[in-house]
C-alpha cells in the first residue's frame, strides 16, 4: 500500500509541475504583446449597435480613434461629449471615431448612448477579445491610429475636446 501511495503522490506532483510550467511558458512567451506607439494596430472586426460590422483594416488612409469604455466608468461618461463633438468636427475629413464597449449588456449600452446622445459608432466587444488583444486594463483607454495603420498615440484616462482635436490634427498633418 505504501508503494502505491508514493507513486500516486509522484504522479500528482508531476502533473502540478507540468501545469505550472505550461502556465508560466504561456504567460511569458506565447501571449500576444501589448501594442505600443509606432506598432501596427491589431486588426479587428466587430458588430456595432446600429447593426453594421466594422473592420479596422477597412479604414486604411484614415485616422481612427478607438476608445475603450464602459458605462460604469465616470471618466468615460465625462469624455463622451468631447468625442462626439470631434466626430462632428472631423466629419468628411478622413477621421473615424469608434467606441468599443467592454462586453456589457446591450440594453445598458443602448441606454447609455441615448442618455449621452452619442452619435459615433459603438462597437460591441463580446468576451472582451479586442480589449485583451490591445492590452487595455484601465478605462477609458484610447488608441489614435494613423492613416498608415500604425498607432500614433495611446491615451489612458479622460480626454477633453482640445486634446482629441490636437492629436487628430497632428496625425492628419503627418
Amino acid at each position: 500500500m505504501g508503494k502505491h501511495k508514493k507513486w500516486v503522490q509522484i504522479s500528482i506532483f508531476s502533473v502540478i509541475l507540468l501545469l505550472g510550467g505550461w502556465t508560466l511558458m504561456n504567460n511569458l512567451f506565447l501571449s500576444e504583446k501589448k501594442p505600443t506607439v509606432g506598432a501596427s494596430a491589431p486588426d479587428f472586426r466587430l458588430a456595432s449597435l446600429d447593426g453594421q460590422t466594422r473592420q479596422l483594416s477597412d479604414m486604411a488612409g484614415k485616422v481612427v480613434v478607438v476608445n475603450f469604455w464602459g458605462t460604469f466608468c465616470e471618466p468615460c461618461r465625462n469624455e463622451m461629449p468631447a468625442l462626439d463633438q470631434q466626430k462632428d468636427k472631423w466629419a468628411g475629413k478622413n477621421v473615424e471615431i469608434w467606441g468599443l464597449n467592454l462586453d456589457e449588456p446591450r440594453v445598458a449600452v443602448e441606454n447609455f448612448v441615448k442618455q449621452y446622445n452619442v452619435t459615433f459608432p459603438i462597437l460591441l466587444d463580446k468576451n472582451e477579445e479586442i480589449r485583451k488583444r490591445y492590452g487595455v486594463s484601465q478605462y477609458p483607454t484610447t488608441f489614435f491610429i494613423k492613416p498608415d495603420g500604425k498607432i500614433g498615440e495611446i491615451r489612458i484616462g479622460e480626454m477633453d475636446a482640445a486634446y482629441i482635436d490636437r492629436t487628430i490634427a497632428s496625425m492628419l498633418a503627418q
